[in-house]
């Protein structure tokens, strides 16, 4: 990994949170894909967003998750990249990427809490968003 990461703009910081939390747990589904690609071709906040720049993100996040203070690299990068603004935003994407697949696992939880710390979100807050999340994605009873 080169010691200077080029900046990233403030869609690919998005995508790298998305990513992020897919990554977690060691086991990227087809299921959390497919809600980053859906959340790429849809979201007003990427408009105009080339969503080839996902696989360039996604092996930057994986090469920053093999090194030693990668994840604090990683939210430095975000942190640089998103306007206060937006920290909500993604860690809302980040909800809808770990709900995807139907079961969230304790590494996407940690990630998801490392998340909300990172980007200073109250709990109150973060709480509204999860369940919101968990409705989004919800199956209905049979």
């Amino acid at each position: 990994m080169p010691d200077a990461l080029p900046p990233l703009s403030p869609q690919d910081a998005l995508v790298a949170v998305m990513v992020a939390v897919s990554a977690s747990d060691e086991e990227i589904r087809t299921s959390e894909l497919l809600a980053i690609e859906r959340i790429v071709n849809n979201l007003p906040a990427f408009g105009g967003y080339d969503a080839d720049r996902i696989g360039t993100i996604a092996r930057t996040v994986y090469a920053l998750f093999e090194e030693e203070d990668g994840l604090e690299a990683l939210f430095g990068l975000v942190r640089e990249a998103l306007p206060d603004a937006a920290f909500e935003t993604a860690y809302a994407l980040a909800c809808d990427v770990a709900a995807a697949d139907g079961t969230l696992n304790q590494p996407e939880l940690r990630m998801l809490e490392e998340t909300r710390i990172e980007l200073g979100l109250d709990r109150l807050h973060a709480a509204a968003i999860e369940r919101g999340a968990r409705a989004r994605h919800m199956p209905l009873p049979a």
